[in-house]
């Protein structure tokens, strides 16, 4: 979706994705480096719910995202649960961050146009901790499953198998490849997808 119509859904009073955390964001603190105050990178916080988990779990959280809506439902999100998270209007295209522990991003990178890639994903390991982390989702491009209808233009898939590509000098934790359903834009669709959790070698 383009990032209009983002700022649209995310004005509304509800939370377009709910307030419960993702499924793969649990993965953070099973595999992320013990620090006595470990810290993350969201990439694509949406409103937050992500990012507000991990910070109610210890972690100086930076919420990443290109639309501010999105950024003060996150805030607000963070302070109904008495948590403090870090927010910052950016592009992933053009994205850097100071070094982190856990770089987390689903549901954004598919914004990463294609001709940016090797060099964002350079900048983002170059940007972790040593023993650090990143957790991430990528929409792939699949033969069976159609472009869902609420795909913008400004959205590309990865080939399959190119987002471990980024990671051949990392230690791969945990991957996965699936299709699931979906209902976002108000009309049930399938996705094809890939989740990678990969650690950066000790110096």
């Amino acid at each position: 979706m383009k990032a209009e119509e983002l700022q649209r859904l995310y004005g509304r009073e509800e939370y377009y994705w709910g307030t419960e955390p993702n499924e793969l964001a649990e993965s953070v603190p099973k595999f992320a480096p013990d620090r006595e105050v470990p810290t993350a990178v969201d990439i694509g916080a949406g409103e937050g719910r992500d990012a507000v988990f991990l910070a109610e779990r210890g972690y100086d959280v930076l919420a990443v995202d290109p639309v501010p809506n999105g950024l003060d439902k996150a805030e607000r999100l963070a302070e109904e649960r008495g948590v403090e998270i870090r927010t910052r209007e950016a592009d992933v295209n053009d994205l850097d961050f100071p070094a982190m522990d856990a770089v987390y991003s689903c549901g954004t990178l598919q914004y990463l146009r294609p001709e940016n890639r090797v060099r964002q994903f350079e900048r983002f390991k170059a940007d972790t901790t040593d023993g650090g982390i990143h957790v991430l989702f990528a929409f792939v491009d699949h033969p069976d499953i159609p472009t869902p209808p609420d795909w913008g233009a400004n959205e590309h898939f990865y080939d399959p198998g190119e987002l471990r590509s980024y990671y051949d000098d990392w230690t791969v934790l945990a991957d996965d490849e699936f299709v699931f359903d979906d209902d976002s834009g108000g009309e049930p669709h399938r996705h094809a997808a890939e989740t990678l959790v990969a650690r950066k070698p000790d110096e």
